[in-house]
């Protein structure tokens, strides 16, 4: 019988209703670590009267994100080849395409769900990215700038990471790994918020001095939100092998606790001291290096260079003012997490995400591998750090990239008009 995307019974023949159902909650899941997650935590960690604008930027991420991943980015990424790393570009808001039947997107194996469920599955991957980005300019960079760099940064750099390892690009085909993000999200938005932190230069002198967080529990609560939604990401990615997505939560949660503890002990050992914000960068980096024996590396590597940065007093380093440390939560602990991947690829698994047959780590005899997933490292941050320079430099020929030096003192109240806790004499033009 020939199965159409509509069928009599509102149900097609080829749809799977328990692997549709995993797969909305894993889309859910996976939007909740950014709306309100990475939202929460980046607004908690921010200087009290820059809670606002931090959220705010997070916010507008996630939303512009949404409109142009629908009506472009979607099929830039996961569209028909127009490139070996682009698709076409075009929108997929019409019925025939999004009850269709979906397809692995890299393997182009069909899948019991429909395209709809896809597409609201990889949205928040891009979503996710984006916001990462705006954690590392946040307290400085204009909205309008922001609202300009949005949709030009996921057209001309997401979308071409996207097409190139998960959507049976040249880098796919290449054997390339990244199960869940590592490269497309976490790599390439921590090296892009990096560049874009050099170019719209540093926080108020004040405010680099001294940043504490404004709230604390809000941060753990954010935190909380992602570790939870991360399963979404993780589990969800497996698509095609219920007992791969069962292995990802897993994995996902024992790299996020083993990570946590190690960053943790650290903190101990150098600083005398336990830290609460440490202990998150520590959850955070474990979540973006989950790989077999992440979880350790991830805690420790990222902990050594956020403190480099910190201590050095090399002119770039200076200028490269990172709020929330993106490029080592997660631009290193990327790097790290795929690189592993080299290492630890386990041959029963890799045929479930590539198409290359015979894909496995060194560890089972393939040193070509680990190459390869250095090599598309090197391919991702070089093209990061092209596109984003090239945006930032046409962003500003057409309007600010930074606030004004009256905005920088003030914060929320003058960029906004709003204050995050409005108690007395706060929500007033005055001091800092």
């Amino acid at each position: 019988m020939k199965c159409s995307y509509l069928s009599s019974s509102s149900t097609p023949c080829w749809m799977d209703k328990g692997s549709n159902a995993w797969m909305m909650v894993a889309a859910i899941l996976a939007g909740l670590a950014t709306m309100p997650g990475l939202l929460l935590l980046y607004s908690g960690i921010a200087r009290k009267k820059w809670a606002v604008n931090t959220a705010f930027l997070t916010l507008y991420a996630f939303t512009a994100s949404l409109i142009c991943w629908v009506t472009i980015c979607h099929n830039l990424a996961f569209g028909s080849h127009l490139l070996p790393f682009w698709g076409t570009p075009g929108p997929v808001l019409y019925t025939k395409f999004l009850l269709s039947r979906s397809h692995h997107p890299a393997t182009h194996q069909d899948l019991d769900f429909p395209s709809a469920t896809m597409v609201a599955f990889q949205f928040g991957f891009a979503a996710n990215s984006v916001a990462i980005v705006s954690s590392a300019v946040s307290a400085r960079i204009t909205f309008q700038a922001w609202a300009v760099f949005v949709p030009l940064w996921l057209i001309f750099s997401y979308t071409v990471g996207a097409s190139s390892i998960w959507s049976g690009g040249f880098l796919s085909r290449w054997g390339v790994l990244d199960f869940a993000g590592g490269y497309v999200v976490h790599l390439s938005a921590g090296v892009s918020g990096a560049v874009l932190a050099h170019w719209v230069g540093p926080r108020h002198p004040v405010d680099r001095a001294r940043y504490p967080p404004n709230n604390v529990m809000l941060v753990l609560g954010g935190a909380g939100l992602v570790w939870m939604g991360w399963i979404g990401f993780a589990g969800g990615s497996a698509f095609l092998s219920p007992q791969q997505a069962s292995l990802a939560v897993v994995n996902t949660n024992i790299a996020a606790a083993t990570s946590l503890l190690v960053w943790t002990s650290l903190d101990v050992l150098y600083h005398g001291q336990p830290s609460v914000l440490g202990a998150v960068q520590g959850l955070m980096t474990g979540l973006v290096a989950i790989s077999p024996a992440a979880g350790l590396c991830s805690g420790s590597l990222p902990w050594l260079t956020r403190l480099c940065h910190q201590k050095t007093t090399a002119k770039f380093c200076e200028e490269v003012d990172d709020t929330a440390g993106a490029v080592h939560t997660h631009g290193i602990a990327a790097l790290i997490g795929g690189l592993l991947t080299g290492f630890f690829a386990h041959p029963r698994l890799t045929a479930l995400v590539s198409s290359v047959s015979g894909s496995k780590g060194v560890i089972f005899g393939n040193f070509q591998l680990v190459l390869k997933q250095l090599a598309a490292a090197l391919l991702v941050i070089l093209w990061n750090v092209a596109v984003t320079t090239l945006i930032c430099v046409v962003v500003k020929r057409l309007m600010k990239l930074r606030m004004s030096d009256d905005q920088l003192r003030i914060g929320d109240d003058a960029v906004h008009g709003e204050e995050a806790y409005a108690v007395w004499e706060d929500g007033e033009k005055t001091t800092l």
